[in-house]
This record gives C-alpha cells, structure tokens and sequence, in this order.
C-alpha cells in the first residue's frame, strides 16, 4: 500500500509521486486508484489499486542502486542476437519487467549499437522510451533535474 507523497515507479511509464488516491467508476465499475504524476512528460495515470502487484508498482531505488545503474551504464555491451526481431523481443520483455537494471542494460547496448552500426526506427524509438523510463527513476531518486542526468549518461558514452 503506498500514499499519497511516496515515489513509486510504474513500468513501461517510468517514475513518479502519487499525487492522490480517489474512488471512481470506470466502465460501470467502482474502484480506488492511485493517481500518479511522472514529471517528465507531465503526465497523469490511474492505477488500479487492487492490480499493484500484477502491474509490478514498485518503490524508487535507493542510493546503492543508483550507483549498480550507473554501473551498468559503464559496462560492456551484452551479446544480443543479431536477428532484429528477436533482439527488439528480448529488449521490449526487459522494458516490461521493470527492473531498473534491465532497462538500464537495454539502454547501454541500443546506445553502444547505435554508435556501431546504426539503429532502425523501431530501435530508436526504444532506445528512447528505456532512456526516458530510466531517466524519470533517476531524477527522482538522484533529487536531481532532467538536464543533469542526461548530461551524466552523455558523458558516460562519450568515454
């Protein structure tokens, strides 16, 4: 159960606080949902309290985690299958988990590729949701701004 002011993470969105925790009816259905505010992109969701846990709602890392990310970040790129399909698969089941260090991974070997060989539309556009998914976690669990995280992971691939 989180309240109202807790920062929680909801996969495929990214980081966020929950802003509120209201009653309302939806499709002819009453339920209790939290509202979460993700400060990058300003958006708003709903989500069901009562599916949490299947959703996989989580607490933002801490401090330790935030040092294993950045970790990551700085680490080889992984073997990934050189079949576009099953590699885009592989990555998108990552970004769904939402495991911060997964995501991480996915964001280190689409950039490393990137830098190689290039990436394709769909890619690209991947690369982008994980960084921002990542991103949202480590603004808030750094108390840091946007501007600053980017230009920490920039330097990182720029080495």
């Amino acid at each position: 159960m989180y309240n109202v002011g807790d920062y929680v993470v909801y996969p495929m969105h990214g980081a966020g606080v929950i802003v509120a925790i209201e009653e309302r009816e939806v499709l002819g259905e009453k339920q209790e949902y939290y509202i979460m505010a993700l400060p990058i992109g300003d958006m708003k969701v709903m989500i069901p309290m009562k599916s949490v846990d299947e959703l996989g709602l989580r607490q933002v890392i801490n401090d330790e985690e935030v040092r294993r990310v950045y970790q990551i970040l700085q680490g080889d790129q992984t073997a990934m299958s050189s079949n576009w399909n099953r590699r885009y698969r592989a990555n998108m089941e990552k970004i769904k988990s939402g495991d911060i260090f997964e995501v991480a991974e996915v964001v280190r070997n689409l950039t490393l590729r990137e830098m190689e060989k290039g990436l394709s539309t769909g890619e690209r556009k991947m690369l982008d949701n994980a960084r921002q998914i990542l991103m949202s976690e480590l603004v808030i669990a750094q108390e840091s701004t946007e501007e600053e995280i980017v230009e920490r992971i920039t330097k990182i691939f720029e080495q």
